[in-house]
């Protein structure tokens, strides 16, 4: 798995901070070169605009739904316009989460582990090269 991450830039957009720590430790592990951090709908857009300036995203995993209240959706929206490929993550249940013109997104539900985001990051990576 080390070498679907060997020099991979990763988005985390996700409003717990412990909860970003571990993705960011699990990612590292697995070799991603970079993981930019995002806790708002504005940081992301941020970020990712920045990112794209410094050599760009690989993948992201969009928490749904935000501490603030807003949906993760124009991230997605964004990341999706640049053609990074993206996986939801949510506590809702997956058939809840309105993913808007993104139905062939994955979602992946809380509590999960961060190996089952790695394995399925390093899935949609594989895709979106084959594609």
């Amino acid at each position: 798995m080390t070498s679907d991450f060997q020099g991979r830039r990763i988005l985390v957009v996700e409003d717990e901070p412990l909860i970003t720590f571990l993705l960011e430790d699990a990612l590292m592990i697995a070799g991603a070169q970079t993981v930019v951090q995002a806790a708002r709908v504005a940081e992301a857009l941020s970020a990712i605009t920045t990112a794209m300036s410094e050599g760009g995203i690989d993948a992201a995993v969009i928490d749904y739904s935000l501490a603030d209240g807003q949906s993760a959706l124009p991230v997605a929206d964004r990341l999706a316009a640049l053609g990074v490929p993206f996986v939801f993550a949510t506590g809702y249940e997956a058939s809840a989460v309105n993913k808007g013109q993104h139905t062939d997104a994955l979602v992946i539900t809380k509590p999960y582990g961060p190996a089952e985001v790695v394995s399925c990051l390093a899935g949609i990576m594989r895709r979106r090269l084959a594609d």
